[in-house]
C-alpha cells in the first residue's frame, strides 16, 4: 500500500526518489502531490481492499497560516512548493513507464470483472468501487521548478516548459505534455513552478500487462474521456501550453489582458496585470488538459479488440454529469438492497472516500472543485431529484481566492436541502478558501457516519450504463 503521508526531502538531496536500482524516479516521486490521478489511484485502490483513506494526507502549506497574511501565505506556498517539485535536474530521470507500474501495482492482486480507464474524476471512482473495478489514469500531473518564475509571465512560462518539455520527451517519447499557466487554479504556484499534464499517446506497457493478468474473460474496458476544450497553442511536438483551465471556474476570455476577472486574480497571487502577455494560441478550440489523447484511445480499443474485451466509451462534458448520473446510479444500487440511499455526501476535489461511502450507505455527488459553477450544478441536481433526508457537504478549501469561487453561503445552501440533517463540515470551512486540508478530513468526517452493512453486491457493467444512459443522457454524457 502506498501513503501519501510521506514527506520528500529538500530539495537539493535529489536522490530521495531514485527507485533501488537507481535507474529513475519512483512513480510517487514524479507524480505531484496531491494530484488529481494519484488521490483517485491511492483511493480506488484502497476502497477494493475494504479500507478508507485515513492515511491520505498532504495538507497544503497554508494550513499551518489560517490568520497570516497574504505576502506570508503566499511565500509559504512558494517555500513549499520548492519541497515537493521536481527539480530541473530530476527532469531527465522521468520515466513514464515506471509511473504506469507504480499505479497498477497499488491495486490488489486479483481478477476483475472490468477496469474504467480514462480522465480524473471522482465520480469515475466511486463507479469503479461500485463495480468492483480498478481506475487508472490515461496520464498524470508534474511539476516542476522554476526558479525566476512570475505568476503574471505566461510566455516566460512557455519558454522555461518548452526547454523542460524537449528533455521530458527525450526520454519518453509516448507522451504527450501540455503545460498550464493558470494563477485562478494554481494561485502563487503558478510563479514558482511549472505545470505538466502528460498524457500517454499509446497503452503503457504495464496498463496492457495488467489488463491481460488481472482482467476476467470477457470483461468490459470503460473509457471514460473529458471532453472538455480550451484554447491552446502547440508549440512542438509533443508539447502544447494552455492559458488557464476549465477547473479555475473561469472562461478562456476571462484571460484576456483586458479582463476584470484576470485583474483580480493577479491580484490576490501578488501579480501585476499589465506584465500579463500570453502567446496567441493556435488551437481555439482543442481538449483541455485532462482530456484522453487520441493515440491512447485508439491503442485501447485495439488491445480490447485483439484480447476479445468489449470496450465501452461514457464521454463526458461537463464533470457534473458523470457527477449527478453516478449519484443517480448509487441510489438505485442502494435502494435494490433494501437501503434508504436518503443519505447523500457532497464531496469535493480530494476530500473524498470511496470505502466510507459504501460502508455508510451514502450517495456521492462529487464537484471537481469548490468554484460556483461546480456548486451551481450540484444545486441544480438536488433541485430536480427526489428530496435527501440528510445532506452532509465538505467544501475542499482550495487555498486561493478567486472571483469565480462559491461562497460558503452557497455551500450551506447545498446543505440546506436535507430535510432533517443539514451538515457542512466545519473544519473545512473554518479557513475557506484559503486554507487548506487533506483527504483524510473526508474519512474522519464519514467515519461518523452509522454502519449500513453489508454493502450492495457489486453492480454489473451493463446495468451501470443503462443507468448512466437513463439518467445522464439529458446532461450531455454520451455512452456508447
Amino acid at each position: 500500500m502506498v501513503s501519501e503521508r510521506g514527506k520528500v526531502g529538500p530539495v537539493h538531496k535529489v536522490h530521495k526518489g531514485l527507485t533501488a536500482d537507481g535507474a529513475g524516479l519512483a512513480g510517487d516521486r514524479v507524480v505531484a502531490a496531491g494530484s488529481a490521478a494519484r488521490v483517485l489511484v491511492a483511493a480506488t485502490a484502497r476502497a477494493l481492499r475494504g479500507v478508507d483513506c485515513a492515511d491520505l494526507g498532504h495538507t497544503g502549506p497554508t494550513s499551518r497560516f489560517p490568520g497570516a497574511p497574504e505576502p506570508v501565505r503566499r511565500a509559504a506556498v512558494s517555500r513549499a512548493a520548492g519541497r515537493v517539485a521536481l527539480t530541473v535536474a530530476q527532469v531527465d530521470e522521468v520515466d513514464a513507464a515506471r509511473v504506469a507500474r507504480w499505479f497498477v501495482d497499488q491495486y490488489p492482486r486479483r481478477r476483475y470483472p472490468g477496469v474504467l480507464i480514462g480522465s480524473p474524476h471522482g465520480a469515475a471512482a466511486h463507479l469503479a468501487v461500485a463495480l468492483g473495478v480498478p481506475w487508472l489514469p490515461a496520464g498524470f500531473e508534474m511539476t516542476v521548478h522554476w526558479s525566476d518564475g512570475a505568476v503574471d509571465r505566461p510566455a516566460d512560462a512557455l519558454e522555461h516548459g518548452a526547454a523542460l518539455a524537449t528533455r521530458l520527451l527525450a526520454g519518453n517519447a509516448d507522451l504527450h505534455l501540455r503545460q498550464v499557466h493558470c494563477p485562478a487554479s494554481r494561485g502563487p504556484l503558478t510563479g514558482a513552478t511549472v505545470s505538466l499534464t502528460a498524457a500517454w499517446r499509446a497503452l503503457p506497457a504495464a496498463y496492457a500487462q495488467f489488463l491481460a493478468d488481472r482482467l476476467v474473460p470477457g470483461a468490459p474496458v470503460l473509457l471514460v474521456p473529458d471532453a472538455r476544450t480550451w484554447p491552446v497553442l502547440e508549440r512542438g511536438p509533443g508539447h502544447s501550453f494552455q492559458v488557464g483551465c476549465p477547473a479555475s471556474g473561469l472562461d478562456p476570455v476571462d484571460f484576456h489582458p483586458d479582463s476584470h476577472a484576470l485583474r483580480q486574480v493577479l491580484r490576490s497571487v501578488g501579480g501585476d496585470a499589465a506584465r500579463w502577455e500570453p502567446p496567441e494560441v493556435s488551437v481555439p478550440s482543442g481538449y483541455a488538459e485532462h482530456g484522453v489523447d487520441s493515440g491512447f484511445e485508439l491503442a485501447t480499443r485495439d488491445w480490447s479488440a485483439r484480447h476479445e474485451h468489449p470496450l465501452h466509451r461514457v464521454l463526458v462534458p461537463q464533470p457534473a454529469a458523470l457527477s449527478a448520473g453516478v449519484a443517480d446510479l448509487y441510489r438505485r444500487w442502494l435502494r435494490r438492497a433494501g437501503k434508504t440511499g436518503d443519505r447523500l455526501v457532497v464531496e469535493c476535489g480530494r476530500l473524498l472516500d470511496p470505502w466510507q461511502v459504501v460502508r455508510a450507505g451514502l450517495v456521492p455527488y462529487w464537484c471537481e472543485n469548490a468554484t460556483r459553477r461546480s456548486v451551481d450544478e450540484a444545486e441544480w441536481w438536488l433541485a430536480g431529484s427526489e428530496a435527501f433526508s440528510s445532506v452532509d457537504v465538505l467544501p475542499e478549501p482550495p487555498g486561493v481566492r478567486s472571483p469565480a469561487l462559491a461562497g460558503l453561503p452557497q455551500w450551506l445552501a447545498v446543505a440546506g436541502f436535507g430535510r432533517r440533517r443539514r451538515a457542512l463540515d466545519r473544519t473545512t470551512a473554518r479557513g475557506y478558501p484559503v486554507t487548506s486540508v487533506p483527504t483524510r478530513r473526508a474519512t474522519e468526517v464519514l467515519r461518523a457516519q452509522p454502519y449500513d452493512l453489508p454493502a450492495p453486491p457489486p453492480l454489473g457493467v451493463a446495468e451501470a450504463l443503462a443507468v448512466l444512459r437513463d439518467s445522464g443522457g439529458h446532461q450531455g454524457l454520451l455512452v456508447s
